[in-house]
């Protein structure tokens, strides 16, 4: 018997062991305000009829239950349409898609708020409710009118990025200006593209250069007198793709005292995930190449076949570490005020080995812990530096 209750309070004491040592980095991890400044659940989820109130674990990378689990105080919305809309139906596909929000919002307001401002984002925070927000990906959706631009912001679009991976008349991609194809024969910001970044500061409206050219980039810094924000990039210096951004772009933002809010994508973050995705295609090329030919997009098409072949996608993961590498990077660079998260969760068909959905987010805050980042850092990255950029674009 006496043997019995030692063992019982040996592994008592080693349970309340493992609990405090967890237990600062969750506790922090509460305290924080914590925001992620993309999330394509509307456009990958919702509009395909799932209802995000319900348990889509399995299916998602995200739903209200799950948001909560990770302690996410703030999520801002993509609202995002690709390339094949245009006159007609961009503008109009990206208010069904707000409109999509506003009715999530209205049937659980017990745990959902859209915010427009920071006095709403406050209430939120203190009611412990999501605060919601939205984000255009993709300046395409304003069809070249800046009334468009307008009723976006007024119906709760609080940033816009200036081009998704498709360059429009007034501005060139990252993905255009990399091939050298600019399809309006336009490299960087027109003047009109300049009026556009102009009225977003008068609006109110955040500047997001995430998926935009180089050119774009340093025509959007220089136009801009606001705080502008990377929504979801990385660091090209550890993994150079044309999405990330480069060491004196980095610079520049942190000059303009914006914030780049980091990627989880593994091909954003791995320099060899690229090769290691191309073999895993190649292993089922059949499958693949019959839905480029039924004209699939190709985020749809590396989704379908990751969850439909999930083993073997599972062993494509990088570790964890390497969201960290770039955080500590762009920190190096820039300075810890200038570093956040847009994890791009449901718009990716791989992030690191861990975080496999939002309920996961505590353990950035482990892993910021674990490389010795104080207290007050690790708030500033979590989403105080977005907080504070949102602020000083408010009207």
């Amino acid at each position: 018997m006496l043997t019995m209750r030692l063992c019982f309070f040996l592994s008592l004491a080693m349970m309340l062991a493992f609990a405090s040592q967890a237990q600062p980095y969750l506790r922090l991890h509460q305290q924080a305000v914590v925001a992620d400044t993309h999330n394509d659940v509307l456009s990958t989820v919702t509009m395909h009829g799932m209802d995000i109130g319900q348990d889509l674990t399995g299916k998602t990378h995200s739903d209200l239950v799950r948001f909560k689990k990770g302690g996410i105080d703030i999520q801002v919305f993509s609202i995002f349409c690709d390339e094949k809309f245009g006159k007609d139906t961009a503008f109009k596909f990206a208010n069904i898609e707000m409109d999509s929000l506003y009715a999530i919002s209205s049937r659980h307001p017990e745990s959902m708020m859209i915010v427009r401002t920071p006095a709403e984002l406050k209430k939120a925070i203190k009611t412990g409710k999501l605060a919601c927000m939205m984000g255009v990906e993709g300046g395409h959706m304003i069809e070249d009118k800046i009334e468009n631009l307008e009723s976006l912001y007024n119906k709760g679009a609080r940033y816009m990025t200036l081009t998704w991976n498709n360059s429009t008349p007034w501005a060139s991609s990252a993905a255009d200006e990399s091939k050298n194809n600019l399809p309006f024969g336009t490299k960087g910001l027109t003047e009109f593209g300049k009026s556009i970044v102009r009225r977003m500061n008068e609006l109110g409206m955040i500047v997001d250069i995430s998926h935009v050219g180089e050119q774009t980039f340093w025509d959007a810094i220089q136009t801009t007198t606001k705080p502008v924000i990377a929504s979801h990039s990385c660091a090209w210096s550890l993994c150079p793709v044309p999405r990330n951004m480069k060491d004196e772009q980095i610079k520049a933002v942190g000059k303009n005292g914006g914030v780049i809010q980091v990627n989880f994508y593994s091909g954003f973050l791995d320099s060899n995930y690229a090769k290691r995705k191309e073999a895993f295609i190649n292993q089922f090329k059949a499958e693949h190449d019959s839905l480029v030919a039924l004209k699939w997009p190709y985020y749809d098409i590396d989704e379908w076949i990751a969850k439909k072949h999930a083993v073997e996608a599972n062993s494509l993961r990088p570790p964890l570490s390497l969201l960290i590498d770039h955080i500590d990077y762009i920190v190096k660079l820039a300075g810890v005020d200038h570093v956040g998260l847009g994890s791009d969760f449901d718009g990716i068909e791989s992030a690191p080995l861990g975080l496999d959905g939002v309920q996961d987010m505590p353990l950035i805050t482990k892993a910021l812990m674990e490389r010795g980042y104080s207290e007050k850092d690790i708030k500033k990255i979590l989403g105080g530096n977005f907080v504070r950029v949102f602020r000083a674009n408010a009207k």
